[in-house]
């Protein structure tokens, strides 16, 4: 490589750092990289912004409108509670994920998993069965799904547009299927036959540490009925699923706390527990928020509370809740923040928001409608259950749905003009308002998938994906086909892990043109790997939204998710390898 490719080469490697870290917008990172490489020269500016006139990311947009109508009318909703049905264990999980993944093959699986959590965690607690059982497999299964057909996932659409801009032809509706379709099977039975073992109930002896577990800050209320009486005959000894964790006097801390512990006015008591506790807590006599003075701004009596994860790529990440001005931005107030494994003890406000936070929130109505759409956080629940949300629409929503599928499948339209027929028909049948369309629209993830058909251009003419591609094919060729493939299978799931699924799709795919050009191997098929593995995220939370959505509702630790992927990814990527060198 010369000084190009060594250049692209740093910039690509900073970009991955930078992703990795989570402390901007994914979007953001990647349309500076893509920038840097136009100034310097290594791609020219219609080679830089390629992606934003491809047919891949207005698709993609169309989708997410089509699944949020889905979301909206609670079309798959009614069917969660007879799925499950009464069973427990593995005919349970089976239950649930086959039809998920079957849905997920033509429904973005982002909005799908965001509208079955409510319906997962409502039955869970109906049945006294922990929703950690189900809510990682729901997970793995929308992913899984997502890789049957062209549809099922917005990475498969950026490999079916970088694979039109190469070659002129994109991918067909199925064409991905004889490598999907075995893998989601593999991957399905591995994760129902492993689950029970492998992740453990966030239940049983201790309440606590089973459920989610919220810290919280109350204040004791000068002259109330806590003032001046002990721990104990304050009621605060023996709480159900909460407990003290330590009191805040005249800046010194006392823990842990004894229970003749006497309290006085303006002691700040940190307590620590189920979120619904928490939230008794807010109407506890004699205590009050902390955060009273955000508290009582918001406070209406048709205010509820919500929780609210925050995204990977919300603008909420890496600033504080008086940075972002949540209160003015949102209309709401942060009650409380769940993070696995710390107690959030500083003051709310001067906590720095991470990925998978998960926040209980004081709103309106209107929150959800208005901020729940992916964007700010990745899902958002009603406490007690959502409200209803099926309407007489939904089997409408549903016709447009198999439209588009049907009309994609037999050629009739292609799958741009299907997405965009299905918009204006929910448009003109008021299924959707203009407000909805906007909200529904991920424009981070939009952008990203424009600004990261630039990166491949930049590997390409700067030597980086051949001489990546040749380290590959010398390193494995003794292996064979099946190696080689097998290689950049795992290379592009390794690089999932650190960043998002469209930017390992796109780094990767002009690395299998290469290997391919090298091989002999079909480039169609490699890059359909490439689209399978991108999506194949089960080692941490962090690798593709959907596991970020389920780990705090399912009270995760990071660990369980590498319990369950691990043994998921030594079958799933050798049966897409060899899948590619059979079929292609």
């Amino acid at each position: 490589m010369g000084f190009d490719g060594w250049f692209t080469l740093a910039m690509l490697v900073a970009m991955l750092a930078l992703l990795a870290l989570d402390r901007l917008p994914p979007s953001m990172v990647v349309v500076a990289t893509t920038v840097s490489l136009m100034i310097s020269g290594i791609i020219s500016q219609q080679e830089a912004f390629a992606g934003f006139s491809n047919p891949a990311p207005i698709t993609v947009a169309a989708l997410y409108v089509l699944a949020f109508a889905a979301q909206k009318t609670g079309l798959l909703s009614p069917a969660v509670s007879r799925l499950l049905g009464d069973g427990t264990g593995w005919r349970a999980v089976a239950r649930l994920t086959a039809p998920v993944a079957g849905a997920s093959a033509f429904l973005n699986n982002t909005p799908l998993v965001a509208m079955l959590i409510p319906d997962v965690v409502s039955w869970s607690q109906r049945k006294r069965i922990s929703a950690s059982r189900f809510l990682l497999p729901l997970s793995y299964a929308a992913i899984l799904g997502g890789c049957i057909t062209l549809i099922g996932t917005s990475t498969n659409l950026v490999v079916s547009g970088l694979m039109e801009e190469a070659t002129g032809e994109p991918f067909s509706l199925f064409e991905i299927t004889p490598i999907g379709l075995p893998v989601a099977l593999i991957g399905l039975a591995v994760m129902i036959a492993l689950v029970g073992r492998v992740i453990p109930e966030r239940r049983g002896v201790s309440e606590v540490e089973n459920f989610r577990e919220f810290t919280v800050t109350m204040e004791v209320v000068g002259g109330g009925p806590l003032d001046g009486v002990t721990v104990t005959d304050g009621g605060l000894r023996d709480l159900n699923a909460v407990y003290l964790v330590e009191i805040e006097r005249d800046g010194r801390v006392i823990a842990p706390v004894d229970p003749d512990t006497e309290l006085d006015a303006n002691d700040r008591l940190v307590f620590a527990g189920k979120v619904d506790q928490i939230v008794d807590l807010q109407r506890a006599t004699g205590l009050r928020s902390a955060e009273h003075p955000h508290y009582m701004a918001v406070d209406t009596p048709g205010h509820t509370f919500y929780e609210a994860v925050v995204g990977r790529s919300s603008p909420l990440v890496g600033v504080t809740l008086k940075e972002a001005d949540f209160r003015s931005r949102f209309q709401a107030a942060v009650v409380a923040i769940h993070r696995d494994g710390e107690q959030v003890k500083a003051k709310l406000g001067q906590v720095e928001l991470r990925p998978a936070d998960t926040l209980l929130v004081l709103a309106g109505p209107e929150f959800k409608r208005d901020w729940g759409d992916g964007h700010h956080f990745l899902v958002i629940a009603t406490l007690g259950g959502p409200p209803p949300t099926a309407t007489r629409k939904a089997p409408l929503v549903g016709v447009v749905g198999a439209a588009v599928i049907l009309l994609a499948a037999f050629e009739i339209v292609d799958i741009l003009e299907g997405s965009l027929m299905a918009v204006a028909a929910l448009l003109l049948t008021k299924v959707l308002t203009p407000r909805d369309v906007r909200n529904a629209v991920d424009i981070d993830v939009i952008v990203l998938i424009g600004a990261a058909f630039g990166l491949g251009a930049a590997m390409q003419n700067s030597g980086v994906a051949v001489t990546f591609a040749d380290g590959l094919v010398a390193g494995l060729g003794n292996y064979g086909d099946f190696g080689i493939v097998l290689g950049t299978l795992l290379a592009t799931a390794a690089i999932t892990e650190l960043v998002t699924n469209n930017a390992a799709a796109a780094l990767m795919f002009p690395i299998a043109l290469g290997v391919a050009a090298t091989t002999g191997l079909d480039p169609r098929g490699l890059a359909l790997g490439v689209a399978v593995a991108a999506s194949a995220s089960f080692l941490t939370p962090i690798g593709y939204q959907t596991n970020m959505m389920v780990y705090g509702p399912g009270g995760y630790k990071f660990t369980d998710y590498t319990r369950l992927g691990i043994p998921m990814n030594l079958l799933v990527m050798p049966t897409a390898a060899l899948c590619v060198v059979t079929f292609w």
